[in-house]
């Protein structure tokens, strides 16, 4: 029987807790994430069997010594840029949701060193979704611009097509791949090689 990791968010915010749960459940949705609203409610449970530790940076500062220990398997969750925590890998949880997206797919790949078992862990395989289900050059074109975090004006002025055309390519794309998130989208984009990590 196949072991399912399991992620463990730290942080006191249940907005930002549920949040990061989802976006965590959207691009890794074989992995199960628990929160808990204090480091003594990690404490409580067991500790040391999570994959890794998403936590909020006044729980790093106050149980270093733990953190420290477990350095490759914890991210901090900083807001905007925090040198603070050079050590430790960060997650800046003020981004829009779409480049959050991206930010975790480079801790993944990061933290699995680009290896073939990146592969089987992720839910999709680069190049495999594209085989089956196809969009347009012109959706792609697309696809590419709305993860890049570009409204529907500026995809319609930048394509040089009409606001209405942008809206139905993007009703297209949503009902080909099954995706209604920008963040599902993100995932689709850089799972298939349409865009790398880095260019969003």
């Amino acid at each position: 029987m196949q072991h399912i990791p399991e992620f463990a968010i730290i942080d006191s915010n249940t907005f930002s807790c549920m949040g990061l749960k989802g976006l965590l459940e959207d691009i890794l949705p074989q992995v199960t994430v628990r929160c808990f609203a204090s480091f003594g409610d990690l404490m409580d449970d067991t500790p040391d069997m999570y994959a890794h530790y998403f936590v909020a940076s006044s729980v790093v500062m106050e149980h270093t010594a733990f953190f420290l220990e477990r350095i490759h398997r914890s991210i901090v969750l900083v807001n905007g840029s925090n040198n603070t925590f050079s050590n430790f890998n960060t997650l800046d949880v003020s981004l829009p949701e779409h480049r959050l997206a991206s930010a975790l797919l480079q801790l993944h790949d990061k933290a699995h060193g680009q290896s073939s078992h990146t592969v089987h862990e992720h839910p999709m395989e680069k190049g495999k979704l594209t085989d089956t289900i196809k969009l347009s050059a012109r959706e792609v074109e697309v696809l590419v611009l709305i993860v890049r975090g570009l409204i529907n004006k500026e995809i319609a002025d930048r394509l040089n097509i009409s606001l209405t055309t942008v809206i139905t390519h993007r009703k297209n794309i949503t009902e080909k791949l099954g995706i209604r998130s920008v963040s599902g989208l993100t995932v689709y984009a850089v799972m298939n090689g349409l865009i790398e990590a880095n260019q969003i």
